[in-house]
């Protein structure tokens, strides 16, 4: 016998059983990983209720959410001409911004990343997504039908709404607290302009805040909203 040669052998057959079982364990890990779904790192999110962001914690049948801080009542039109108001989000959640078609700045990464949310939650029709023009007057609904398009907004899931613009105005800056300029007094003429993310839940309640340019945050708008549905 020749042992040098069976020696041979026998570290080539172990390595290739090495080989296959750490390509085994590769394959477990990767579809493991395949399979898990982003969570939110709490079981339940805050509610708030002013621009300090301030987390407010309060179990779902709290008398105190009777009360409670909430998106009031509005009439919008959207890029198909339809009028938008809470109506059109009864028993959703959905996502607002503020944002403008001729914008050549945060817009189209803002706009870019509602895309991800449209295209996450596409066949969920519990939720959907709400992009206000701040430049009413400009964004009429023929010119937002154009955009909408070329981004390849779905009409179902996604309203991107001009209207009056004092009304926009004072929905994100006194209601959705959409610019976060925390101490800032701002003028009814000065300029709307924020990369804010807000989430509203199903009562019209605001339940978190997310910078629409950053792509770890809106991972954690995603699992934000798979969390919220489990409310």
């Amino acid at each position: 016998m020749d042992y040098g040669k069976q020696n041979y052998v026998s570290l080539w057959r172990m390595k290739s059983y090495n080989g296959k079982f750490l390509i085994a364990c590769l394959l477990v890990i990767l579809v493991g990983c395949q399979g898990k779904e982003e969570t939110s790192s709490v079981d339940t999110l805050p509610y708030y209720q002013d621009a300090m962001f301030t987390p407010v914690w309060l179990d779902n049948e709290s008398e105190e959410l009777k009360n409670f801080h909430k998106i009031p009542d509005f009439q919008l039109v959207n890029q198909n001409g339809e009028i938008v108001t809470q109506n059109t989000f009864e028993d959703k959640f959905y996502v607002a911004d503020f944002i403008f078609t001729s914008c050549s700045g945060i817009c189209p990464q803002m706009t870019e990343n509602m895309t991800v949310l449209q295209e996450t939650f596409k066949t969920d029709p519990d939720v959907v997504l709400l992009s206000h023009s701040v430049t009413p007057k400009i964004d009429t609904v023929a010119v937002l039908k154009s955009y909408a398009e070329t981004k390849g907004v779905i009409d179902s899931k996604w309203h991107i709404v001009t209207g009056d613009r004092k009304q926009i105005y004072n929905l994100g800056r006194n209601y959705y607290f959409a610019e976060q300029d925390l101490g800032l007094t701002k003028e009814a003429d000065d300029f709307l302009h924020t990369e804010n993310f807000v989430l509203i839940d199903k009562n019209k309640h605001i339940r978190g805040i997310y910078n629409g340019l950053n792509t770890q945050a809106i991972e954690q708008l995603i699992a934000d909203i798979k969390t919220l549905k489990t409310q």
